[in-house]
């Protein structure tokens, strides 16, 4: 991306520090920090036998935007292919990549296929609460099948690398994002357009409801809270959906020790996602993580023969994780007096020391952990 430039008005225009809206520069600690908390997400997912792949940052348009699901579609950032001329996009999210490589490239490979993944990605604007428009993310994605046992292999994962990450107080809120169209289509049908029914219950706005003809669905949105009181709320309604509130209430139990809630309507974020869909939260030192720790779900994995194939997968957000204070250490850097050998730096690195050498007799361990005094490392 080209430097920002200011017109000073009366000379040559001159190089200022200025990063477009929503970007910015992450800075010692905080640099290592992300890079520490990416590979500990990544290392967790790995040792449950998930393959890491390294998709590109950018794609044709026409191919990144058939692969990813609403809303991330809309969030491309464009430019023109000067190879090509055609159009280019920066991906706003990994998992519709995941998507094409399970679909294309690794179309033959044996199912279940555990892919694991973890890089920036970029999106057009800015949320209201969040007005950050790059992000780290990792994941992981089972492509082949959206079963319980796969869907708790999942989860418990998300859950898992949460904890190595230091995330504690860890909560889960699971929901059904097909449980209001199941309901629509057959028993309880609603004269207003779907969308807008889906609206007023994301927005948790039972006062809208009987506008739209739609009062059979308040008591869902009174059935949201802790997974037992939610599960036995919904099933005194009687719903045609047993199985998969036999399902939460199985993930729940997988989870012991962790916080699991129930909102049964909640479909903002889930739009593409089949059965289920959840959301994690937590603590870091410095407090509760703003917003979503990540996110996860069921879905179908379209192919261009038309078939299609069944998926469950998460998304975590680090950067998050840094905000809140997490994988933030104390280096162990030693500083080398002016004149040291560099067999004796070289005998420290390999001991596990970042050296910084001076380079010269005035330099100072300022930023150093320790100093080198010619016998020990000396704490400072």
């Amino acid at each position: 991306m080209p430097p920002a430039w200011r017109e000073d008005g009366e000379g040559p225009q001159t190089l200022t520090g200025l990063l477009p809206e929503g970007f910015r520069d992450r800075l010692p600690p905080q640099a290592e920090a992300a890079a520490a908390l990416l590979r500990t997400l990544l290392d967790t997912v790995a040792a449950r036998g998930y393959a890491r792949v390294q998709p590109p940052l950018v794609e044709f348009e026409t191919g990144l935007s058939g692969w990813l699901m609403k809303p991330a579609s809309t969030a491309l950032l464009r430019a023109t292919d000067p190879a090509s001329g055609l159009g280019l996009a920066l991906r706003p999210d990994i998992t519709g990549q995941i998507a094409r490589i399970a679909a294309t490239r690794l179309a033959d490979a044996p199912r279940p296929l555990r892919l694991a993944y973890g890089g920036p990605v970029l999106r057009a604007k800015g949320g209201q609460l969040n007005p950050a428009r790059e992000f780290l993310q990792a994941g992981a994605e089972l492509i082949g099948s959206d079963s319980l046992a796969a869907a708790t292999e999942i989860l418990t994962m998300a859950v898992a690398a949460l904890a190595a990450a230091g995330v504690t107080d860890i909560s889960v809120d699971l929901t059904l994002p097909e449980l209001v169209a199941t309901l629509a289509a057959d028993r309880w049908p609603v004269p207003c357009p779907l969308a807008d029914l889906h609206a007023a219950l994301d927005a948790k706005d039972a006062g809208a409801l009987p506008a739209l003809g739609a009062t059979a669905y308040a008591p869902l949105l009174a059935a949201a809270g802790p997974a037992a009181q939610a599960l036995a709320r919904l099933r005194a309604l009687d719903l045609p959906v047993a199985p998969q509130l036999d399902a939460l209430e199985s993930l729940a139990a997988a989870l012991p020790g962790t916080h699991v809630t129930i909102d049964p309507t909640e479909r903002h974020g889930f739009e593409y996602h089949s059965w289920l869909g959840f959301s994690l939260f937590g603590r870091g030192p410095e407090g509760a993580v703003r917003g979503e720790i990540g996110r996860g779900g069921s879905y179908a994995v379209r192919h261009s023969n038309g078939t299609s194939e069944a998926a469950v997968g998460f998304s975590l957000y680090v950067d998050a994780l840094v905000d809140a204070g997490l994988g933030i250490t104390r280096p162990r850097r030693l500083f080398l007096p002016h004149g040291t050998p560099s067999t004796t730096a070289d005998t420290l690195r390999a001991q596990g020391w970042a050296t910084v050498a001076a380079l010269s007799p005035t330099d100072t361990p300022q930023g150093c952990s320790h100093v080198w005094n010619g016998v020990e490392a000396a704490a400072l």
